[in-house]
């Protein structure tokens, strides 16, 4: 039998909530806190959080909604943590054990019997059984392609039976679905309900929301250690350079986005640190498909390469990122821990660094595409000039742009910058309305190059502009790759040589048809007060990926905080 399980755990660090005080803080002042939550340290129970939110939050705290606000994860658990920035085995949260069958068929689960949602009702079994089918039973939301039969064979005991051999969505199963109570969820639309009364199971409960700012508190009833923050809140700001003022000001405790001088934290912000991971692969997201509506330039392979060749990615870096980015592979295997299972077929497998004029020059006329009298390309009365889109006061990615912007002109391509709120940039891509965005492509489910195919190159977790997609926002289809990721899911993740003939095929199509035309590994640098706050993640501790605005790490890391004493 092949047999994953692990015990539950004692916590050896006191679980804390980073809470903000309701009053310490709003978008556009400059004002402190009372005196047992004020900068100073010595026992705030209250942390201020910034995502790098740019405009007004509308309320949506439905954990299955690809424009849910923060925190979300600290409310509703999923079965098991999975850190990505670690060995990917899956830790305990509502679930305790779990155990394959030996072909891939059967998943069997158990569960705590001390749970309860944050409204004083028991979690079961059915719970969970409700909750995968909610995402099974629509494909909006469904961007795993969990096809599981879910059963629950008493309170705390779940098995689901697949079709197929199916080890690779347990990762998925285990450490991706939130968990909703069936009593409050039955009947309601998961695809439109914003759900403004949230209740979990978590460490965090809601607190209160305002379109500036919104708060969880402490889940005082919490199955595990009860938090020792007991006010988190997130703030709305302008963009980076607010929070970077904010982290200045000492208004912020936590937030994961670009200050100046981010190689010297603790010199230039007096009790402040610093933590950089490079995990999320950075890329200009192409509305690529024409038969499924997408329209432009950028539907041309041509032009993607073309891009992908010209930018110079050394200054990109240097005026834009601070220096924090490092290489990507074309073939979206993480270069840090997954190069050997990019093909050998593919001849470059970094990007280039600085530009390629002659290659992009070679892409474009060689499909035809051919020089106007204003030195930008057209083809068939098309100009070449594309839109890219990014979030207002993302100065790190608006710079970066800019810079693109005047790389690619030097070869004969217009790109144009379009700003917009959060949830302008996120509906336009789930849409397919838009022809380039700049966005992180994340690892998924567990430290292997699958779950980054299966989330954004398959055809399952797209749909036709207009309609809204799952991850694979490029609308990229290809039924060579469908029927390689189909095969990889059938796959132990540690069957190395059954794997690699289905991930040459995947890697070697994409890198051709570039749906996803890769930038860099990013650089996410989190900030946070150290003066406050004892138990963040380091380098000697990557407990969890140190970003605000990861779900699953952002919860974690709330249970390991505490304050400094």
């Amino acid at each position: 039998m092949r047999a994953r399980s692990r015990t539950n755990r004692a916590r050896a660090l006191q679980i804390s909530a980073g809470l903000v005080a309701l009053g310490m803080l709003a978008a556009g002042c400059s004002g402190g806190s009372g005196s047992s939550e004020g900068s100073g340290g010595g026992g705030t129970t209250t942390m201020v959080v910034y995502t790098g939110q740019s405009g007004d939050y509308q309320i949506n705290f439905n954990p299955f909604s690809p424009t849910q606000i923060g925190g979300g994860a600290a409310i509703y658990e999923q079965l098991f943590f999975i850190n990505k920035s670690g060995d990917g085995e899956p830790q305990p949260l509502l679930g305790t054990e779990y155990t394959w069958n030996d072909d891939g068929t059967e998943l069997s689960i158990t569960l705590r019997d001390d749970v309860k949602w944050t409204d004083g009702e028991a979690f079961t079994a059915d719970d969970v059984v409700f909750s995968l089918n909610i995402v099974k039973d629509h494909a909006a939301l469904n961007s795993i392609g969990f096809d599981g039969e879910a059963k629950a064979v008493d309170d705390t005991h779940v098995v689901i039976t697949f079709p197929e051999a199916a080890f690779t969505q347990g990762p998925d199963v285990l450490g991706n679905i939130y968990m909703v109570p069936e009593h409050l969820w039955e009947g309601r639309n998961p695809e439109t309900d914003v759900n403004e009364e949230p209740v979990g199971t978590g460490p965090l409960k809601f607190g209160d929301f305002k379109a500036q700012a919104f708060t969880y508190v402490a889940n005082e009833d919490y199955w595990g250690e009860v938090p020792a923050i007991k006010t988190v809140r997130f703030l709305s700001l302008s963009g980076n350079t607010a929070g970077a003022d904010g982290i200045m000001a000492g208004t912020i405790d936590w937030q994961t986005s670009p200050v100046p001088n981010m190689d010297k934290v603790s010199e230039v912000y007096p009790g402040y640190d610093a933590l950089t991971s490079n995990l999320m692969q950075t890329s200009l997201i192409a509305c690529a498909n024409p038969d499924l509506g997408c329209t432009g330039p950028q539907t041309d392979p041509a032009v993607r390469r073309a891009v992908y060749y010209a930018l110079n990615r050394q200054q990109i870096n240097a005026l834009g990122f601070q220096n924090t980015n490092s290489e990507i592979s074309p073939s979206y295997a993480l270069l840090s821990n997954q190069k050997d299972m990019i093909s050998s077929a593919i001849t470059e497998p970094v990007a280039p660094e600085t530009g390629d004029a002659a290659a992009a020059t070679a892409e474009l006329e060689g499909a035809g595409w051919a020089k106007g009298s204003d030195g930008i390309y057209a083809k068939d009365g098309e100009k070449l000039s594309l839109m890219v889109e990014t979030v207002t006061g993302w100065t790190d990615y608006i710079t970066g742009l800019q810079t693109m912007a005047q790389q690619l002109k030097e070869v004969g391509i217009e790109l144009k910058v379009g700003q917009s709120s959060w949830n302008e940039w996120t509906g336009k891509k789930t849409s397919g309305k838009f022809q380039l965005a700049i966005d992180n492509l994340y690892q998924g489910s567990a430290p292997d190059p699958y779950y980054v195919y299966n989330n954004f190159f398959s055809t399952t977790s797209t749909a036709k502009v207009g309609k809204t997609s799952g991850n694979n926002v490029s609308r990229f289809s290809d039924p060579e790759v469908d029927q390689a990721i189909k095969a990889l899911s059938g796959l132990p993740l540690d069957d190395h040589a059954g794997r690699q003939p289905h991930l040459d095929v995947i890697q070697n199509t994409i890198v051709e048809e570039m749906p996803y035309i890769p930038l860099w590994t990013g650089g996410t640098t989190s900030v946070w007060n150290v003066k406050k706050f004892s138990g963040w993640p380091s380098d000697s501790d990557m407990y969890a990926y140190p970003a605000v605005w990861s779900r699953n790490d952002f919860a974690e890391i709330i249970k390991h905080v505490k304050p400094a004493s």
